[in-house]
């Protein structure tokens, strides 16, 4: 975890490790908007103070969180496509993992999985979309963010190599699932998967719309842009 994200490292005591606990289920139950270090130390037993010498506000709170997630992401993406048989199967599977369809197998003593899963979809985007962003930028707290797109865009490489969009996919890809996630609970107007409890419909979407774009280049390489082939 980058250094730059806390005062005092959360793994190296107790308290640091509640303090993300706690915050992780107090921001699920209240929203980042209402989550305060206030009611953080209330729920914990302890003081504003003490919270104070871990982060330095509630935004760089978030942004461990959120990390800590895309630093997971990455490690179980390189775990559950390192062996398989071709970049097609590579990225359907990579797409299950982000889509929330694979089984963690990997466990955490402190952190609830499935709670940091809700806090991502719904304030992940509150992590970057920030005035001082650039700032964040150049303490590289997004590098974990930027690494796991970075694989990804790998493995639309591996498919089709003359693909001139993998970066810029793979971000879109990522976003695309969380908005939709989102939508189907609170917005069900905007997407057709309301209702639906299980991941198999998002993932078969998001496979439609990313082997579409591939496909276009896979075949004869680099082909006319739209506006040319029209």
């Amino acid at each position: 975890m980058n250094p730059n994200l806390y005062i005092r490292d959360p793994e190296s005591s107790e308290l640091g490790r509640n303090i993300v606990r706690q915050s992780i289920e107090l921001i699920h139950e209240l929203g980042f908007e209402e989550f305060t270090f206030k009611k953080l130390a209330h729920n914990i037993g302890t003081t504003e103070a003490g919270i104070y010498r871990y982060f330095e506000n509630k935004h760089r709170l978030l942004t461990y969180i959120i990390t800590w997630f895309w630093t997971s992401m990455e490690y179980r993406l390189v775990f559950h496509t390192n062996n398989l048989p071709n970049p097609r199967a590579k990225i359907a599977a990579a797409i299950k993992l982000l889509a929330f369809g694979q089984e963690d197998m990997f466990l955490s003593e402190h952190i609830d999985k499935d709670l940091v899963k809700d806090v991502v979809v719904s304030e992940s985007n509150k992590a970057y979309l920030t005035k001082h962003v650039n700032e964040d930028n150049r303490a590289m707290l997004f590098k974990p963010y930027k690494d796991l797109c970075h694989r990804i865009a790998t493995l639309f490489l591996e498919y089709c190599e003359h693909f001139p969009y993998p970066h810029s996919l793979a971000s879109t890809l990522i976003e695309t699932i969380h908005h939709q996630m989102f939508f189907k609970t609170h917005l069900p107007g905007l997407t057709d998967f309301g209702g639906q409890e299980n991941a198999n419909a998002l993932q078969e979407y998001c496979e439609f719309f990313i082997f579409s774009a591939l496909d276009r280049f896979s075949t004869a390489g680099i082909i006319p842009r739209l506006s040319e082939s029209v």
